[in-house]
């Protein structure tokens, strides 16, 4: 093979390489492992001694002229045995004494060695440039690697654009067949299949129940597939029939056009369901322009489905997803489309009327109409706590509720607020938060990154925020968490007596100022508390 060949191979392999012209320079004699010389290479190391484990991570081809143990049997078994538990793909072992001569010595040696082992092992027996063989390897495999991250990037261009043009479900199915280049069958729930497309897939959905549900649906076992809709809302499946499971980018593909065909399912369902579009609309139309009067609003309300009893009380509430930076907007708008739709029917359940829209990505808010006499926080409980899992976590933040349906909408900003603070809580215990549950917290997170509160927060913490000192400021979060009480401190901390006083004047004279000073205390607290949700 030569290196034009070698670059353009789909996957390096042993036999590969020792098809390359330099190495058939070497006179290359396959002593052990030929029945696996298909197995793939995922880099090219040279090692020069016989402790070689610590420097692999497997799949490598390990070059080496074994100069220091190539006469010693138990040197060499040795080394091929760490070759063998770190994963190596093959040995190449170049062979010649200091006059370019064949060692023959040190060649029985390694045949001894190699015996009866499935590692392939080649030796040489004339001597190459192993720098060649590295330069014209790694090339291979860096281009293919570049090729697969080329072909991922397709992938997503793809099923993006076909989300955003709302693309039939024979249209997805198609194009998935398209790239796998086989046979694609979008199922439901009961076998029925909804769609096909790719060669010789009407052949197969000829009888496809009996194929996949009867007495010889072993076969399907090993074909690539995955669930279509969201986890307690699995509404079908997509199977590549005939295709060896792990082939390159399968699961790549499939996943994705399972999300397509999800997020086309969602689409055609708000679709059917226009009056939840437009509740969002109106209720966004009360957040941006207002209304002329509360009967003005009732009036388009009622004309959209939203008719509570006269004494109920509206209370606003924001859902939000919670955000990971890595998270795929795809799969983030999968979630908020399931959760308006979960939170909205949860609601119906409960026999509370709603209103819903949708805010920022990640986020959507509800205007509940609860009852007017009743327990308000028991009937917000049996509400959220019916939403199903659906595979992802999320914060509510509920606002103050009100008789008026315009200042309740006009409080979906601060519930919005609220969720976002629960947010950055490490742990959650409610179902849903009020703003009086996150206190300090929540008027921390509405002043934001006030550049006052900035300087602030570096004026009463900066000596020890020059020097980026953290266990200091976590000892300082564990004195104030108890008040500046010794006693807990100490038994929280497990410090003795005297290294909690030595830590205590360590701090103090750090920071200035004396901990058993109350407003002390008080400020620093508000300015770590800040510092921590901030930097």
């Amino acid at each position: 093979m030569n290196v034009e060949r070698s670059e353009a191979a789909a996957s390096l392999t042993v036999a590969g390489v020792l098809d390359l012209e330099e190495i058939r320079s070497g006179a290359p004699e396959v002593v052990a492992g030929e029945a696996d010389l298909d197995r793939p290479i995922r880099w090219v190391h040279i090692a020069d001694s016989e402790h070689v484990e610590q420097f692999l991570e497997g799949g490598e081809l390990v070059l080496t002229t074994a100069q220091t143990f190539r006469r010693s049997p138990a040197a060499m078994t040795v080394f091929l045995d760490q070759l063998e538990a770190a994963g190596a793909a093959g040995v190449v072992v170049e062979l010649v004494d200091d006059a370019s001569d064949p060692d023959e010595q040190a060649a029985e040696v390694v045949r001894h060695a190699a015996s009866g082992r499935e590692l392939p092992v080649v030796v040489l027996t004339h001597r190459i440039k192993f720098v060649r063989i590295t330069e014209v390897a790694h090339r291979s495999l860096l281009a293919e690697q570049l090729g697969r991250l080329e072909r991922a990037r397709e992938i997503h261009e793809t099923y993006t654009q076909l989300s955003l043009e709302r693309a039939e479900v024979s249209a997805i199915v198609a194009r998935t067949a398209e790239l796998l280049g086989a046979p694609v069958v979008l199922e439901d729930v009961a076998h029925r299949v909804l769609a096909q497309a790719g060669p010789g897939a009407e052949a197969l959905v000829a009888n496809w129940v009996a194929l996949v549900s009867g007495a010889d649906a072993y076969v399907r076992r090993d074909w690539p597939q995955i669930p279509v809709g969201l986890q307690s809302r699995r509404w079908g499946r997509l199977v590549v029939p005939g295709l060896p499971t792990g082939a390159a980018n399968v699961e790549q593909i499939i996943e994705r056009a399972a999300q397509a065909l999800t997020l086309t399912r969602m689409a055609e369902t708000d679709e059917r369901d226009l009056l939840l579009q437009a509740q969002a609309g109106f209720v966004r139309e009360l957040m941006d322009v207002g209304a002329e009067d509360e009967a003005q609003a009732r009036a388009r309300a009622r004309s959209l489905g939203f008719e509570p009893p006269g004494a109920s009380r509206l209370v606003p509430a924001v859902i939000r997803l919670d955000r990971d930076p890595s998270t795929d907007p795809t799969r983030m708008q999968l979630w908020e489309r399931a959760l308006i739709q979960e939170a909205t029917a949860a609601a119906a359940r409960a026999g509370v009327s709603t209103l819903s829209t949708g805010l920022q990505s990640g986020s959507f808010g509800l205007v509940l109409a609860l009852p007017g006499r009743g327990d308000e926080s028991k009937a917000l409980h049996r509400v959220f706590e019916e939403i199903a899992d659906l595979g992802t976590t999320w914060a509510v933040g509920v606002g103050r509720s009100s008789s008026s349906l315009l200042t309740a909408v006009s409080r979906l900003e601060s519930a919005a607020q609220v969720a976002e603070v629960v947010a950055t809580l490490d742990v959650r215990e409610q179902v849903f938060y009020r703003a009086g549950d996150v206190r300090l917290r929540g008027l921390l997170a509405l002043l934001g990154d006030d550049p006052r509160l900035r300087g602030f927060a570096e004026g009463e913490l900066g000596p020890l925020l020059e020097t980026d000192d953290e266990e200091m400021l976590d000892f300082l979060e564990l004195v104030l968490a108890h008040g500046g009480n010794k006693s807990a401190v100490a038994r929280a901390g497990f410090l003795s007596r005297p290294a909690l006083y030595a830590r205590l004047a360590k701090l103090q004279d750090r920071l200035g100022v004396s901990l058993d000073d109350a407003e002390s205390r008080t400020a620093l607290h508000v300015a770590l508390l800040w510092w921590r949700m901030n930097r």
